[in-house]
């Protein structure tokens, strides 16, 4: 019985033995995967170097905590910010970067996490972007620095605005602005163990109550342009209309004219069809002269009083009853 109770009890030990050797096994090996930085904590404080080797490392078990980082590339987005520019124009400025830890001990010491990271880069890169868009006109901010003016492109109205230099070229263009946003960005985020690889500006627009303004300025531009248009339509139909009138008053003229002289001819050829019927017998012609008067002038119901030595009687008086 006493044999019995004692190998039970090392066979309890020695379970509980190989159990406390596990919990030491695992308490003091961690792994790093290729993606990640470990820091060794100690009582909350880094003990030695950081971590970047991938694969299985030790660490001292129970006092010894790790704390990985990403290594990869992250990406930080900033909040929607009104800012006046050099010219004084509110506008609204959307702003995103991206970043990566380069020193995983400094990054700990100063920032703690990323979410520390974000809060600091929120603070610096929204600093140096409205420091960099106040100081800058808005063309500078909107065009790019090879920007050419294509007049095709352009409307007319823009062309002749006094207020807008078309030709100019940008000083500067977005690109050298958020260059410069960027290298200022960056002296500052290194200090906490962060590389700044990028910052660009996702979306510039008018802020709400200017916005609209410059909507009714668009819209009366355009009612502006569509009267002008408008005008010079009517103006071009009175023109076609004025032309077409003339045209109509010299057709009607030359047509005019073209009748007088065919008609001129045709009195012409009648006169002188009526003289030669006259020169070759002047005495028919006369008859018939005054049969064409007695036609005219005796109707159905006239009466004539004539006097009997009357030339107009004088065919009537020669015509006999027939024998």
């Amino acid at each position: 019985m006493t044999i019995a109770k004692s190998t039970l009890n090392r066979i309890v030990g020695g379970i509980a033995g190989l159990v406390l050797a596990l919990v030491v096994l695992f308490s003091s090996a961690y792994t790093i995967d290729e993606t990640q930085f470990g820091i060794i904590l100690q009582f909350g404080e880094p003990v030695g170097e950081a971590v970047s080797d991938p694969g299985l490392h030790w660490k001292s078990p129970f006092i010894q905590e790790v704390r990985r980082f990403d290594k990869r590339m992250q990406a930080w987005d900033g909040d929607v910010n009104q800012i006046p520019t050099l010219g004084r124009e509110f506008i609204v400025v959307d702003t995103s970067a991206r970043w990566r830890i380069t020193d995983p001990l400094l990054f700990l010491k100063s920032v703690r996490d990323e979410a520390g990271a974000r809060s600091r880069l929120n603070d610096i890169i929204d600093s140096v972007v409205r420091d960099k868009v106040s100081g800058t006109d808005l063309e500078e901010i909107v065009r790019s620095k090879d920007w050419k003016y294509n007049p095709d492109e352009v409307p007319a109205d823009m062309v002749d605005r006094s207020d807008i230099d078309l030709e100019a070229a940008p000083k500067k263009g977005r690109e050298e602005l958020t260059r410069e946003i960027l290298q200022e960005a960056s002296g500052v985020v290194r200090a906490y163990g962060i590389e700044l690889i990028d910052v660009r500006i996702k979306r510039l627009n008018y802020i709400d109550d200017v916005r609209r303004t410059v909507e009714d300025r668009m819209i009366s531009e355009r009612e502006r342009i569509a009267e002008q248009f408008r005008s010079e339509g009517e103006g071009r139909s009175a023109e076609i209309d004025g032309q077409t009138d003339r045209q109509v008053r010299e057709i009607m003229a030359i047509a005019g004219r073209k009748a007088e002289e065919v008609r001129g001819r045709a009195d012409a050829e009648a006169t002188r069809i009526y003289g030669e019927a006259y020169g070759r017998d002047p005495e028919f012609y006369s008859f018939f002269r005054t049969l064409e008067t007695y036609r005219r002038t005796v109707g159905s119901n006239s009466t004539l009083v004539l006097n009997a030595n009357s030339d107009f009687f004088r065919y009537l008086e020669s015509v006999a009853p027939a024998k």
